[in-house]
């Protein structure tokens, strides 16, 4: 019988063996599989909407495969075993073998990380022209001078005000295409279509057609492209083979040297809030990262910031004079303009994004000639706007997740909330500390109101309706090139001043890896118990001084202290037992810090 690879050969994506007949299914987005060739071991195929499995007569075997199954079918079982297998799995008897076409993508992914450290002087605008090649490589040349591009950077914000915009002009009734980073949990979250993330054939397709020609084409004179960069290339293919007709573009890092800067003449460009990040790169002072910023700016393309300290916008305003282009600044939006709708991304902060995103959209329709049957000259936002507007949605940004596992259980355990902000600078730290505090106290408000309407009485803390008391519980984590000196005192000192203190901390360290895209939540290392913590150390003690520092003589302070878990999976769990064992008491647990850890936490919790 002829064998297929298991690893496509120098990328190369695998055909399906001539002998295997692939029929539609209408029960299922996979097809359903069959094989005309004489394989005694196959006697069961059942598939699903990401997975397929192959029941063979040998005793309680089972082999899994999940992904794109359909090249691999033909291969007898010891070939699978032998070369296809990335874990095996024998409990209750099954033998399970996790094996993908796609996991194979993220390994190839993984091994264009580079392994310089981000403050790596080499990493500044490296050989930027670089990327003109690829695109040459990939004949994306001209399919990029078609696309109708609204170009974002800033420091806060870009993700959300992307999304926005987005979620705007596809409501005006426009095929839209939306480039974001990072991604929390599968990587496909970068690339949404319509709204959508790329499905997983999509992306495949894609993939293998830029990987190919890339591999191809590069060697000893010409590496290939770096992870962000590769990605920004793959994100230009998707949207020019969809044939979006437009394509939002969130910058990664920076601006002037930014992957995404080889658009050449976007129809706009925004400048989200902008503060101190990435300064081992961009510099380190406010001038110094405006200037980064401002170098997606392009003659003859008009251009709007939200507010800025003076030192930036001082830079901003020169870059735009100098290219004799408008730089408007924006204004928060107004609440009352969304009538009886609200923004779909919460916190106090968005109205600013969304009012960016507004001027976005209304500058692209008017010069793309699209604005005709679009009210955009009148006072009140288009019902489009206020449909897109409050239809945005961005996991891992003032978002509020139940714990699932603990609803499963039984209702009468302790209640365990988390509140999920990607935060990491201190600006944006201070405003997620503002959401984190509004929300619990519109919480604690409307939970007294119940409370006393069921004749509940209060014995401490802040009851909810069912009179239990809840807990704030910080879940924390950064870059080690962040300093936590500027990040956790504006979250501590802004939540204290809003009447929220902290019952305890949790400092651990993320699951996902900086050279590894990976899919799965990880399971908790074997070795655990000896993973280098120094880093979370080092953020407790900052934590310990701060909360000494800040509480007064003789105040009686009900803080529980602080831990350090030497994996996230270990936090989660002291966390759902503790809500087990604290039935009259709701944990509310803020993750922040880090997107990584957001999506590590969203992956774990809902596994």
């Amino acid at each position: 019988m002829a064998m297929l690879r298991a690893s496509p050969a120098h990328g190369a994506r695998p055909t399906p063996h001539p002998l295997v007949r692939v029929s539609a299914s209408t029960s299922s987005p996979w097809r359903r599989i069959t094989s005309m060739l004489s394989i005694s071991s196959i006697t069961r195929c059942k598939s699903n909407d990401r997975s397929l499995s192959l029941r063979h007569p040998l005793p309680r075997c089972c082999l899994s495969l999940r992904g794109s199954c359909k090249p691999y079918l033909a291969m007898p079982r010891g070939n699978i075993l032998s070369q296809l297998a990335r874990a095996v799995d024998t409990r209750n008897g099954m033998l399970t073998i996790i094996l993908a076409e796609y996991e194979e993508v993220l390994r190839c992914l993984s091994s264009l990380i580079t392994k310089r450290t981000r403050g790596d002087g080499a990493n500044r605008g490296d050989q930027f022209d670089l990327m003109f090649d690829y695109l040459k490589i990939l004949d994306l040349e001209d399919a990029i001078s078609r696309l109708k591009v609204i170009h974002v950077a800033g420091t806060k914000g870009k993700g959300s005000t992307c999304t926005f915009t987005e979620s705007i002009l596809r409501s005006c009734g426009f095929r839209t295409g939306l480039f974001t980073s990072p991604h929390l949990i599968d990587i496909r979250e970068r690339f949404r279509l319509d709204g959508v993330e790329i499905c997983e054939d999509k992306f495949l397709d894609n993939f293998w057609w830029c990987w190919n020609r890339l591999k191809e084409k590069t060697g000893d004179h010409l590496q290939m492209p770096s992870y962000f960069r590769f990605l920004t290339l793959l994100a230009f293919k998707i949207f020019s083979a969809e044939q979006v007709e437009v394509a939002i573009m969130e910058v990664g890092l920076g601006g002037k040297y930014d992957a995404t800067n080889v658009v050449r003449e976007p129809i706009v460009c925004g400048i989200t809030s902008l503060g101190y990040d990435h300064m081992e790169i961009l510099g380190n002072t406010l001038g110094k990262i405006a200037g980064e910023k401002a170098g997606i700016f392009k003659k003859g393309v008009p251009a709007y910031t939200a507010p800025q300290p003076e030192e930036a916008m001082t830079v901003l305003v020169d870059k735009a004079s100098r290219l004799s282009i408008s730089l408007q600044v924006v204004s928060p939006l107004d609440p009352g303009q969304l009538g009886t709708q609200h923004l779909g991304l919460d916190g106090e902060h968005q109205y600013i994004n969304a009012s960016l995103a507004i001027a976005l959209s209304s500058t692209w329709l008017k010069t793309t000639g699209n604005s005709k049957g679009i009210n955009l000259d009148q006072d009140n936002l288009p019902e489009q706007f206020i449909r897109g507007l409050s239809r945005a949605s961005l996991e891992g940004r003032a978002q509020i997740v139940p714990d699932s596992f603990a609803q499963q259980l039984n209702s009468n355990i302790g209640d365990l909330t988390f509140f999920l902000d990607g935060a990491h600078s201190p600006e944006s730290l201070e405003m997620c500390a503002k959401w984190f505090s509004h929300v619990l106290r519109v919480d604690s408000l409307n939970s007294e109101k119940q409370a006393l309407k069921n004749n509940y009485i209060r014995k401490g803390g802040h009851p909810n309706s069912l009179g239990k008391e809840y807990l704030p519980i910080l879940l924390f984590n950064c870059m080690s090139v962040r300093d936590p000196q500027l990040l956790l005192p504006r979250l501590v000192n802004t939540c204290s001043h809003l009447g929220v203190k902290f019952h305890k901390a949790l400092f651990v360290p993320n699951q996902s890896v900086y050279n590894k895209v990976s899919f799965d939540a990880a399971a908790p290392p074997a070795d655990a118990h000896q993973s280098d913590l120094s880093w979370q150390l080092t953020l407790q003690r900052v934590w310990e001084n701060l909360v000494r520092s800040e509480q007064d003589p003789g105040e009686t302070s009900e803080y529980g202290g602080s831990l350090v878990f030497p994996s996230l999976p270990l936090a989660i769990k002291w966390l759902r037992e503790s809500a087990l064992q604290n039935r009259s008491t709701q944990f509310q647990v803020l993750v922040t810090g880090s997107l990584h850890l957001v999506g590590d936490v969203l992956r774990l919790i809902r596994k």
